[in-house]
């Protein structure tokens, strides 16, 4: 039930209780306002002058809360939010027929008293009296408005709320003090627009504004004789005369605003008698409030924004005071969501993964150089409903995420990024065995290494039988060979890499530390589409990583002054050297050109990029990037329960689902459409060569036999551990792994990643 405003619906005990107050403090606060009601009514005010004394000489008036606009890059709409719809506007902006109105109905003779109106009392005592009951109200328009200040300052908070609008004698001190302060400091006609602003209007609409655009669908400037008169009749009781949900009840009340006009001059009789014959005239826009209500499917972009908002200290020392600026609104944020970037990525995930189906995508794209998120979809809408959402399955925990996904190969990047940085030169090649234990032992931080276990080794293999080296690295990051990628953590340490992610911005989604294993080669840490989209970007602007921002400016109005607040800026800083990057990006070229991403080509225009899978498939990816933007495509089952195996996607089976099948063609049409008028630019091109003479005996390595024909699309599993005699020269494309898992080795989702492997530090 809404709360009640501005002499709301009182019951006449109420009333009473209210006409005492004002009785006994007319006898006790100020000479020459005294009411000789007191011996009258028996009643004492014995400690009343010292309480009014006591008060703080000046009302703490809170900025009123009003609604905030979350717009994109180009100044568009994406969502309205507030704790209280509200739109304050000037007296000038609000028709003169609502505020004779409302002084009418209100407070006939506003212009005329103080900040009591001795005559109105007396008059409503009389009344009151000869009625038998407590039929008319006596409080002046300014002492409902420092009532509804109360209010506004207690906020949600029911108990405070309560306190604001008890009916004790205490209460009607403070408020008349105050409204004594008001009426000497603001004058009628600022206490009149702090009314109209401040009041409840039913509907959730706070102030006229919010109110004739709720009921009218327009402007409180272009309100007429009945709308105005409908409105001010609201205020008494809000619920009672709800005009949606009681035509007749709000009719009769607006013919009694009607008629009181026409009595006291504002409007001529046969004004009043054409008033009254109009219908309600009604045309209700509901309320649209929140997140839920954005568009261009941008609603978990904008909760996005609310977390940075809410998290960021240069909003605010503490969470409270930031959250009480959020709820006060009256802000204008301009974020940096590229509607055409936007556009582009909600419809390829549209195109792509059903909201019904049993897996969901999410899907990032940010700006390289500067860290700005230029775009932010999934599949199941921001919503309250059957495969809707409120998770943001883009981002990490901390801000409104999940637990995060494995990566799997995608990680294999960082991996490499960390060697070349370290001084490996980029046709490094190893033995890359279909199948092998970790090495051991394997330096990690601060001195420690890590140790397999000797008794029940962990073991990995590449995703096919016929993937046996010896690979350089080139082939072996087209392949997405894990082997390879083992013995290079195992030969450079753990420690670069994981000191080399952190540098990228790359950190597991629930906040937890990077453990110090090997297995973290193949991409085991669980982490958001955000994070991995962002630290490809570092690969795109050459080395730089810049910290994700959302937002490019904030204004925050407080009654008539706007001024600009601080907002967060991206640090940038140097993860890697330019050849170190550029080296990748030629890497990853590879990939896309013909590699296992070469379904997420974006044909004559530059793009580099890897593919995911991780183990038994619970998730895949597809990560890439052009000059101008980056972006990362997840695929999987939030619940991580759905292996992605005999599945049906977007209206199409898949039998095993690949980064390179599912993902890779979401980025590659969301990238198209997001880069569409774009400028084209090109890598800087680094020249690899080729580590292996592929002319001799391929029986010369210690790989054994190979077959390059392959199966399907190469994508390495995270862990991949296996054990046990499964044999060689099968050539199954999905072998059934066979092993016994070492105590401790898994944590995390249990898909079969993990960030153990089975061994520890000596």
């Amino acid at each position: 039930m809404p709360k009640k405003r501005s002499g709301g619906g009182l019951s006449p005990t109420q009333q009473a209780a209210k006409f005492l107050g004002v009785s006994v403090l007319a006898g006790t606060v100020l000479a020459g306002i005294a009411l000789p009601a007191v011996g009258a009514l028996g009643l004492a005010a014995k400690g009343s002058v010292e309480s009014f004394d006591d008060l703080p000489a000046t009302m703490k008036t809170p900025p009123l809360s009003q609604r905030t606009s979350i717009l994109d890059a180009d100044g568009g709409p994406i969502a309205t939010v507030y704790s209280r719809d509200r739109t304050v506007v000037p007296l000038k902006d609000v028709s003169p027929y609502m505020q004779k109105a409302i002084v009418a109905i209100e407070d006939s003779r506003f212009y005329q008293h103080g900040a009591v109106d001795l005559k109105g009392v007396l008059r409503a005592l009389n009344k009151n009296a000869r009625s038998g009951e407590v039929a008319q109200g006596a409080s002046t328009l300014t002492q409902q408005y420092v009532k509804n200040v109360f209010v506004e300052e207690a906020g949600d908070d029911p108990t405070k709320v309560a306190q604001a609008t008890q009916q004790t004698i205490g209460r009607k001190i403070r408020e008349l003090k105050y409204a004594i302060q008001v009426e000497e400091e603001l004058g009628k006609k600022k206490i009149l627009e702090n009314y109209l602003n401040i009041t409840f209007f039913g509907q959730q609409a706070y102030g006229v504004e919010a109110a004739a655009r709720r009921y009218f669908s327009k402007s409180a400037k272009d309100l007429d004789i009945p709308e105005a008169a409908l409105l001010a009749g609201i205020v008494q009781s809000p619920s009672r005369y709800d005009p949606v949900n009681d035509e007749a009840e709000a009719t009769k009340r607006r013919n009694i605003v009607l008629q009181r006009m026409a009595e006291v001059g504002d409007i001529s009789r046969a004004q009043a008698a054409e008033a009254m014959k109009a219908p309600l005239g009604l045309k209700v826009s509901k309320p649209k409030n929140g997140c839920i209500t954005a568009v261009k499917g941008a609603g978990f972009f904008c909760d996005y924004v609310r977390e940075v908002f809410l998290n960021d200290p240069v909003f605010g020392k503490t969470r409270e005071a930031r959250a009480k600026i959020w709820n006060q609104g009256g802000l204008t944020i301009r974020t940096t969501m590229d509607p055409q970037a936007q556009n582009a990525a909600q419809a390829s995930i549209k195109d792509h993964v059903y909201k019904s189906d049993e897996v969901a995508t999410a899907a990032t794209i940010v700006q390289p150089g500067t860290g700005k998120v230029l775009a932010m979809g999934q599949s199941r809408p921001y919503g309250f409903k059957k495969n809707e959402t409120q998770i943001n399955l883009s981002v990490d925990q901390s801000m409104g995420g999940g637990m995060g996904y494995q990566p799997g190969s995608t990680f294999k990047p960082i991996v490499a990024a960390a060697a070349l940085d370290d001084g490996m030169p980029a046709n490094k090649v190893y033995s890359s065995p279909y199948r092998m234990a970790y090495p051991s032992p394997v330096a990690a931080c601060n001195g420690k290494r890590w140790q397999n276990d000797p008794a029940n080794p962990a073991k990995l293999e590449n995703e096919n039988e016929s993937e046996v080296g010896p690979y350089d690295m080139k082939e072996a990051t087209a392949k997405s060979v894990n082997t390879y990628y083992v013995q290079m953590i195992s030969d450079i340490g753990i420690c670069p890499v994981t000191t080399m992610a952190k540098k990228m911005g790359v950190v597991r989604a629930d906040g937890d530390k990077m453990p110090q294993v090997p297995s973290i080669a193949l991409g085991t840490q669980e982490m958001s589409p955000l994070t991995m989209a962002n630290a490809y970007a570092t690969f795109a602007s050459r080395g730089m990583y810049c910290t994700p921002v959302a937002i490019e400016s904030v204004s925050r109005r407080v009654g008539d002054k706007t001024t600009s607040m601080e907002v967060p800026k991206s640090t940038c800083s140097r993860a890697m050297s330019e050849k170190t990057a550029d080296t990748i990006n030629a890497l990853l070229k590879g990939v896309v050109e013909d590699g296992t991403g070469s379904k997420a080509g974006l044909g004559s225009r530059p793009s580099a990029g890897k593919t995911g899978t991780t183990d038994e498939r619970y998730a895949a990816w597809f990560v890439g990037y052009t000059p101008n933007m980056a972006g990362a495509v997840w695929v999987g089952d939030p619940a991580h329960k759905r292996k992605m195996t005999g599945i049906t996607i977007g209206g199409r089976s898949y039998g095993k689902v690949f980064g390179g099948e599912v993902p890779g063609p979401i980025w590659r049409d969301m990238m198209s459409g997001a880069l569409e008028g774009k400028p084209v630019e090109n890598f800087n091109d680094v020249d690899i060569p080729s580590g292996i003479d592929r002319d001799r005996d391929e029986d010369e390595g210690d790989g054994g036999n190979r077959d390059d024909g392959g199966n399907g699309d190469n994508d390495g599993f995270i862990g991949g551990l296996v054990g046990g005699n499964n044999g060689g020269g099968g050539g199954d494309p999905f072998p059934t792994p066979s092993f016994s898992i070492p105590e401790g080795f898994w944590r995390g989702q249990g898909n079969g990643g993990g960030n153990g492997n089975g061994g520890g530090f000596r």
